[in-house]
């Protein structure tokens, strides 16, 4: 059994593709006991709108692959071309980044560690959460705090969505007691409105000329969907409104610009440009950088640590074995001395033929294995044998 990461998210799969392999909360636990039967020995599923990743103990990943086409019918190859497959250290490493929020649309973002531990305690609920996961589960947690306490990642903005949130900050002493409008459900809305979601405003409200389209986005972000034809009676209710008309603070993304500049003479209305975002992207920049540096150096040295505790997890049934051998032949020794006493055998001499036969038992077997091998295999084995036991 090794274990694995595999799975597709906002960078290698569209969103139609993303759509269509999210477990929905209702389903989860059926979806972890259909994998771990017969298939993985522990298993759990993070599903947001951005990623649905596996994290799975077993033997063949694309076993793995080929259940996740199947649980959400696609055809056997459907699924190939937007998949990633991570093991052990690599998958240990994407784990980590992704709890850290390095992996994430919006970089830096802390929900995504709220939904990795949604995400443990499902697989916990349906008994697929087994020694190594667990592990792997808490040390990300460990390894996201660590984070976040000593670097300024998700500090500094450094998309044009991210520093729309920070100029809104600037306006508001909270965005959590905000209402929030966005016009339109392109790629920029979609980042945007995560962005603002992250933040937990009062409400958010999609509006667009299709509503179907603002219908799924709007479920992505809790938010409500409703029709551009109606955005005049409503337009009153809203503090930020992002992309097409003014509002208490209207935030252009779009070119050509969609608001008149006329509007940011208008009293308690603040208007911002793709201009505006830029320069505060450019000076954040280098400050990011710096703090993703830090974040990758603590993750190498934490992926170090848990392999380290991986290596020493495997070598605990030969660990067992060898100490099991030993147990054997102690009792052998131990038996046939207790028979010698009992025929009235001096004990001192009872006590050196013990002592001679646990060295002959516990020594025989790595002798014969030396006396087996020849050239390099032999000068190999000695040179183990002799660290082993530390005589030279």
């Amino acid at each position: 059994m090794s274990l694995y990461a595999l799975g597709l998210n906002h960078q290698t799969a569209p969103l139609a593709v993303r759509e269509r392999v999210v477990f929905h909360v209702e389903r989860l636990r059926e979806a972890l006991a259909d994998l771990k039967r017969g298939l993985a020995r522990e298993a759990a599923i993070l599903s947001t709108c951005n990623r649905t990743e596996l994290y799975v103990a077993l033997d063949e990943p694309d076993a793995a692959a080929q259940w996740l086409a199947r649980y959400h019918r696609f055809e056997p190859d459907g699924l190939s071309p937007y998949l990633y497959t991570l093991s052990r250290e690599q998958a240990v490493r994407h784990v980590f980044r992704v709890a850290s929020g390095l992996d994430s649309m919006v970089l830096g973002e802390p929900q995504i560690l709220g939904q990795m531990k949604e995400a443990a305690r499902a697989a916990e609920s349906a008994g697929t959460l087994g020694t190594l996961l667990h592990k792997l589960f808490q040390r990300s947690f460990a390894v996201a705090k660590e984070v976040r306490s000593t670097t300024q990642l998700g500090a500094a903005s450094v998309s044009m969505a991210a520093a729309a949130v920070r100029l809104a900050a600037r306006i508001f002493p909270s965005l959590k007691e905000q209402r929030v409008l966005f016009i339109g459900a392109g790629e920029m809305i979609e980042l945007c409105a995560t962005h603002f979601a992250a933040q937990g405003p009062a409400r958010i409200t999609v509006a667009n000329r299709t509503l179907e389209r603002a219908e799924k986005l709007a479920h992505r972000v809790n938010g409500r969907p409703v029709e551009l034809r109606t955005l005049a009676e409503h337009l009153h209710e809203y503090d930020i409104v992002v992309s097409s008309t003014a509002s208490s603070l209207p935030i252009d993304l779009a070119v050509p610009r969609d608001i008149e500049p006329e509007v940011g003479e208008l009293d308690d209305v603040f208007l911002y440009t793709l201009e505006d975002l830029g320069q505060m992207v450019s000076a954040n920049l280098d400050s990011r950088r710096s703090a993703v540096a830090q974040a990758e150096a603590i993750i190498d040295t934490q992926v170090g640590q848990f392999m380290h505790w991986l290596r020493t997890r495997e070598n605990v049934p030969l660990i067992r074995a060898l100490r099991a051998r030993a147990d054997d032949a102690r009792r052998d020794e131990l038996e046939r001395a207790l028979r010698l006493l009992a025929r009235g055998e001096p004990p001192t001499k009872v006590l050196e033929a013990l002592s001679h036969g646990l060295v002959n038992k516990l020594m025989h077997a790595p002798t014969e294995a030396l006396h087996d091998t020849v050239g390099d295999e032999q000068r190999a084995l000695a040179e183990l044998l002799a660290r082993l036991y530390r005589v030279q």
